[in-house]
């Protein structure tokens, strides 16, 4: 089967993890990084910012034209589009009249926009151009069968960590502190401060985070990548995740990557994280602020040996369920090969 693979190639995109995994089941994979395109055109210089601030869209008109291109002179079976922010409704049509079945997978929720980045009108006005739809949102599966008449497949978020850097990562220092890492909004400094204002101690990596809150209790670090991401996921007792508004009730790409690291997660008590992981032994929830910073003043007072215990738990149910990025690739292969059976 042949794949063109539309997404961003920047280092932390998950289209990297499909694509490597996609090849090595034997297709056939053109990797097309149209958000990436887009992204360096805006940060090439504020001008052109403020261009497309202003309407002016000419970089999506290049990139469309780019796609076309690609496709005719690559022929592909399927045009697998992630998100799809900068692709035109109408470069979805000329595909699917060229003989080429259309899937989506978006990881942020196609009805409900909580910033510039999170969707637009070409994603709306998509959504019921693809003959297939995943998704990590079992609502947002139900919404699309039910007012698109459209098949949907639940594709979760997962992990990349092998063995190899497990190991790297358990020779890490534990730091006994609560950590957030992940790029601000105002409903995750609110909640911050919150826990900071009880008197919790805990560092806080991501971009731009002093323009959002400032407390003596947090520390501010920049982002960090590759394996000084896995390490500081892994390192610190407690690693909080904090859902975004329009995301409120599932799981997000942390809700993988913290256990997949043998990482202490302590998250919002939602339907998901208790769907794939047991409360309390590989998982700690929370329902509302005292309720977490009670939870992290439990987890920071553990002994190092209870604490390692609910590392390794995370760690094998990680493993044992399937929750890897390799078998998620498998779970899409899936339900695109049925996409190809049934149509």
């Amino acid at each position: 089967m042949k794949i063109l693979l539309v997404g961003s190639d920047k280092v932390f995109a998950i289209e990297n993890f499909y694509v490597k995994y996609l090849r090595k089941s034997g297709h056939t994979v053109i990797h097309y990084p149209a958000q990436s395109f887009f992204y360096d055109y805006l940060q090439k210089s504020i001008f052109n910012k403020i261009l497309f601030r202003l309407g002016n869209r000419k970089i999506y008109q290049i990139i469309n034209k780019e796609l076309r291109e690609k496709i005719t002179q690559n022929n592909p079976d399927i045009l697998f589009v992630f998100k799809g922010m900068e692709i035109f409704p109408e470069t979805l049509v000329w595909a699917k009249n060229s003989g080429v079945k259309l899937v989506n997978y978006n990881p942020d929720n196609p009805f409900i926009f909580s910033g510039r980045g999170s969707g637009n009108n070409n994603i709306t006005d998509s959504i019921a151009l693809y003959d297939i739809h995943l998704t990590y949102n079992l609502a947002v599966k139900k919404r699309i069968e039910t007012e698109f008449n459209i098949p949907a497949g639940v594709l979760p978020f997962g992990f990349e960590v092998n063995n190899e850097l497990y190991n790297e990562c358990c020779k890490e220092q534990e730091i006994i502190k609560p950590c957030f890492l992940g790029n601000p909004d105002s409903f995750r400094a609110k909640f911050i401060l919150q826990i900071a204002k009880e008197g919790i101690a805990l560092d806080v990596y991501g971009h731009n985070w002093p323009k959002y809150i400032q407390h003596p209790n947090i520390n501010i670090f920049n982002p960090v990548y590759g394996i000084a991401f896995w390490k500081t996921l892994r390192k610190y007792r407690v690693q909080l995740n904090l859902m975004r508004p329009h995301n409120p009730e599932s799981h997000n790409m942390r809700s993988f990557e913290i256990p997949g690291v043998g990482g202490i997660q302590l998250a919002p008590k939602t339907d998901d994280h208790e769907y794939y992981f047991e409360n309390e032994k590989e998982i700690f929830l929370f329902s509302d602020i005292k309720e977490c910073c009670s939870e992290v003043e439990k987890l920071l007072g553990l002994s190092e040996d209870g604490a390692n215990k609910i590392r390794q738990y995370a760690r094998s149910r990680s493993l044992n369920s399937g929750y890897s990025y390799a078998e998620r690739t498998k779970q899409a292969l899936i339900e695109i090969n049925n996409l190809l059976v049934s149509r």
